[in-house]
């Protein structure tokens, strides 16, 4: 029975992970950071073994499971190393900045015959799958309009406390790469696939980044519906973040954990103990003002998916290709923002924006 992880990246994601583990019954046995103090204050509150080497720690033979906080540009080699050594692997949103390193990662997994799963927690909360399972019970009737909306505020300070925030090569984007993405993915799996952008971004509130601090994005969807995606860090003193999706026959309103709006042309049995137990889901802000203040119970959720997920012989409920979908969104959003025309998704090719930005290598 696999249940032995281990982090790699011990900033302040490292301790979501490190609760969420024990909550789905694993162990932690050791963490690494190229920072060897980051790895040892995690040991010291979460137990393991702490290592200053990944090699060292991808040697360890008990360690089953990686999960990957590094930066987000700076997923693809750790996560390629883990594979290569036979760790399934778990990364941290966004799977990687580029399509191309997302699918490096996705081939180094299926290359050695391991699990890989990107996180996503929002799907796991109760509330997102009721509306899941109303949308697929056509209790919305035409899906009309969706949209996802994030309002979020951080100081300069955020931005300046580290300086791999806000950059192309390793924040891969602002508010959207970083803070949105979650949104995003949530609204595209209750939606349906994204098949054209249209956008505008901009640096409005935020000095010393390269990145977008604000985006506004309208999104068609495959199945006709359209929608807007709005996101920024730069609304005080910041909202909980936003998903509405609209039908012919229904409206449903999540904010945060939150069902606040359940109406339906047609009532159903459960729909007065939904919006009773829906409501009053939130804990803490949920990260509007404050990153350290989202929970880790969606994480949890979606650690106990992977590990049944392994011991099952089964796929993930959010694999590598899930992971990859909002990227592409995010991309296309960017893209969209650059030309001023409307841009066609799946891509044809990995956006240059990034490469031209920020000098990185493809």
């Amino acid at each position: 029975m696999i249940k032995n992880f281990g982090i790699i990246g011990c900033g302040m994601i490292a301790k979501f992970h490190a609760k969420a583990i024990k909550d789905a019954k694993g162990e932690l046995v050791a963490c690494y950071d190229q920072v060897p103090q980051a790895a040892e204050r995690i040991v010291r509150e979460f137990g393991g073994k702490a290592y200053g080497s990944l090699d060292s720690f991808l040697a360890d033979p008990n360690i089953e499971i990686v999960t990957i906080g590094t930066p987000s540009g700076a997923h693809l080699d750790p996560a390629v190393a883990a594979a290569q050594a036979g760790k399934h692997v778990i990364v941290e949103k966004p799977l990687e900045i580029t399509l191309e390193r997302c699918d490096r990662i996705i081939s180094a997994c299926e290359k050695a015959g391991i699990t890989l799963s990107a996180i996503f927690p929002s799907r796991f909360h109760d509330s997102s799958i009721k509306i899941k399972k109303a949308i697929d019970a056509n209790r919305f009737g035409k899906l009309t309009i969706g949209d996802a909306i994030v309002k979020w505020y951080r100081t300069q300070e955020y931005y300046d406390s580290g300086a791999w925030r806000g950059t192309w090569e390793l924040d891969g984007g602002g508010a959207l790469m970083n803070q949105a993405i979650h949104s995003i993915d949530l609204l595209t799996w209750l939606m349906g696939q994204a098949v054209e952008i249209r956008a505008q971004t901009a640096l409005l509130a935020h000095e010393r980044i390269a990145v977008e601090d604000a985006a506004v994005a309208t999104v068609r969807f495959a199945n006709g519906a359209i929608g807007v995606i709005e996101a920024t860090t730069a609304a005080y003193p910041g909202y909980l973040k936003r998903i509405e999706i609209h039908g012919t026959n229904g409206s449903a309103v999540l904010e945060e954990e939150d069902i606040v709006k359940w109406d339906f042309a047609t009532s159903a049995p459960e729909d007065a103990a939904i919006r009773e137990t829906m409501a009053n889901k939130l804990s803490g802000g949920g990260g509007a003002a404050d990153p350290a203040a989202i929970g880790y119970h969606g994480h949890a959720r979606q650690f106990i998916d992977v590990l049944d997920a392994i011991n099952a012989g089964r796929k993930p409920l959010i694999d590598g290709y899930e992971g990859r979908k909002s990227v592409e969104i995010i991309l296309g959003i960017y893209k969209a923002a650059e030309t001023g025309a409307a841009v066609q998704l799946p891509l044809k090719n990995d956006p240059e924006l990034l490469v031209r930005k920020s000098g990185m290598k493809r």
